[in-house]
């Protein structure tokens, strides 16, 4: 870009604070290289892998993260109009449906342009809005793939709130 002199110093990698974090929480985790980790954590529905990749040419960390279910083919179609619908609803990140193998993948990206650095609560953020995001609609996405309802039937059949206890 005109007028922007480029930076000389080196960008700090956030996924040594994402390591830190994970060890903290005692989840476990994998540094499969300089600038991926792997975790695998248990939620309340399903276990949820997540992938971390830092990209220093973009000053971006980005999470991934997959539930344990695919959708089968027939299904594709209506799961898509789910995930539509849950996509209006959030403010950060999206879900994505991957037609080749039916995969469900929660992404969102912590941008750190101009050489910012991530801090521990920016990092925390970024993953705990990861399972949040997966937790609360899946399932939504259950309802569409095993009892055949249409995306706007789960979508409002799982997002019913319960106040107290029964």
């Amino acid at each position: 870009m005109p007028g922007l002199e480029a930076f000389d110093c080196d960008i700090p990698n956030p996924l040594d604070r994402v390591e830190r974090l994970a060890e903290a929480y005692h989840w476990s985790f994998d540094r499969t290289t300089a600038s991926e980790v792997s975790m695998r954590l248990e939620g309340g529905w399903s276990d949820l892998s997540l992938s971390l990749c830092w990209r220093e040419d973009l000053e971006t960390l980005h999470v991934a993260a997959t539930f344990d279910v695919k959708v089968p083919p027939p299904r594709r179609d209506e799961a898509g109009r789910l995930l539509g619908q849950i996509n209006e609803q959030l403010m950060h990140g999206h879900f994505d449906l991957w037609h080749s193998d039916g995969s469900i993948v929660f992404r969102n990206n912590l941008l750190l342009a101009g050489g910012a650095e991530a801090n521990d609560a920016q990092c925390e953020g970024l993953i705990r809005l990861a399972v949040e995001s997966c937790e609360r609609y899946f399932p939504a996405v259950q309802f569409v793939i095993w009892a055949g309802r249409s995306a706007t039937e789960a979508l409002e059949a799982s997002l019913i709130e319960t106040v107290g206890e029964a």
